[in-house]
């Protein structure tokens, strides 16, 4: 049987808790929520298996890097546009976006998911996904998406690659073109929706760009006060939400109630161009800044620990490999992207 994750371990003892009265805060209002989400798809019921992963509840951890500066290795180039990597555990393959141009009236960029084999094969793994960000559920059988194809969140079976829809509107209207995304052990989805894959198709949020969630077949609003949030992921224990304000330059940090709601939201740390990040088993955050071309590691306090260069315009990272401690990183230019990779002495926490 797969070992319990530290953040399955707290879920379920969250669980309990759930009879707590909750305060009120943006995300808790019910005036935000909106519309229901989808029944067929089983990622909507909001139940997931346990995730198999390597980290261990309680254990300690080293520091994750192992000098201050650390170099990557480039793997592989010469794709569109790298995005939303993501490890499957039970395949030990990785899965990311390949998005092109704009194309059609509406200029929508195409996008293709990848995927790559160690330790060195790549092959198409669906064509027209429409996704950029990507996320596999506990019971490792799916895939979840930001496709901005559609303005929504999607769902992919691993084993057929059949398309279902999770949520596509907040309140009856169409998102922006969700960006990145991330799913709590009890199933509940936080999403980014920036602008930055709209085209010119027209805006139904009134200039809004926000952050969901999905949760219990319903959309919620998080905050609708961030400029084009971009990355977004979890803590291990599954206690606190991060967010990075791309326009805001900033990552902000947003505590998490047991029903999955978000109370209070500080800023975390000033990043130029935050994008995509992962997160490790001792709470590290890793944030790509497109605008340097490095993940800039943080501790759970604040506290810069490093960074990790690899190439331009670095857009997000992901852990895999057989022991969580490859750390794989999406960076390069239009039409030369790179997938590259470094070992770390902390292994990542799954999402």
């Amino acid at each position: 049987m797969p070992r319990r994750s530290a953040r399955a371990a707290l879920a379920g003892a969250l669980t309990l808790l759930t009879a707590l009265t909750i305060s009120t805060t943006i995300d808790g209002d019910p005036a935000n929520a909106g519309d229901t989400v989808s029944a067929d798809d089983p990622a909507a019921t909001g139940v997931l298996a346990d995730a198999a992963g390597p980290c261990t509840p309680g254990a300690s951890y080293p520091s994750p890097l192992p000098a201050a500066t650390v170099a990557a290795t480039r793997i592989s180039g010469g794709f569109s546009f790298l995005e939303g990597p993501v490890w499957l555990a039970g395949s030990g393959q990785l899965l990311l976006s390949d998005m092109r141009g704009g194309t059609g009236p509406e200029n929508v960029q195409p996008s293709t998911i990848r995927r790559f084999t160690p330790p060195a094969t790549f092959d198409v793994f669906l064509e027209n996904a429409g996704s950029n960000g990507l996320a596999v559920t506990g019971d490792g059988a799916r895939i979840l998406a930001a496709t901005h194809d559609q303005r929504s969140v999607s769902s992919y079976q691993l084993s057929d690659r059949s398309r279902g829809l999770l949520a596509s509107h907040f309140q009856g209207q169409r998102f922006n073109s969700p960006n990145d995304l991330t799913i709590r052990t009890d199933g509940t989805v936080y999403v980014t929706d920036p602008n930055f894959q709209r085209g010119n198709r027209p805006d139904e949020l009134g200039g809004m760009t926000g952050v969901f969630r999905i949760s219990d077949g319903e959309v919620f609003l998080v905050d609708g006060t961030v400029s084009q949030p971009n990355g977004v992921v979890l803590s291990p224990d599954e206690t606190t939400l991060y967010v990075g304000g791309n326009a805001n330059n900033t990552i902000f940090r947003y505590d998490l109630l047991p029903d999955g709601s978000t109370g209070g939201r500080t800023e975390f740390a000033r990043l130029a161009g935050p994008d995509g990040a992962t997160v490790d088993c001792a709470g590290n955050i890793y944030w790509a800044s497109y605008n340097d071309g490095r993940i800039h590691v943080f501790a759970p306090s604040g506290e810069k620990l490093g960074t990790i260069s690899a190439g331009r315009n670095t857009t997000n990272a992901a852990f895999g490999g057989p022991d969580g401690r490859t750390l794989f990183i999406t960076s390069g230019t239009s039409g030369n992207f790179g997938l590259y990779q470094v070992r770390l002495n902390v292994p990542g926490s799954p999402y």
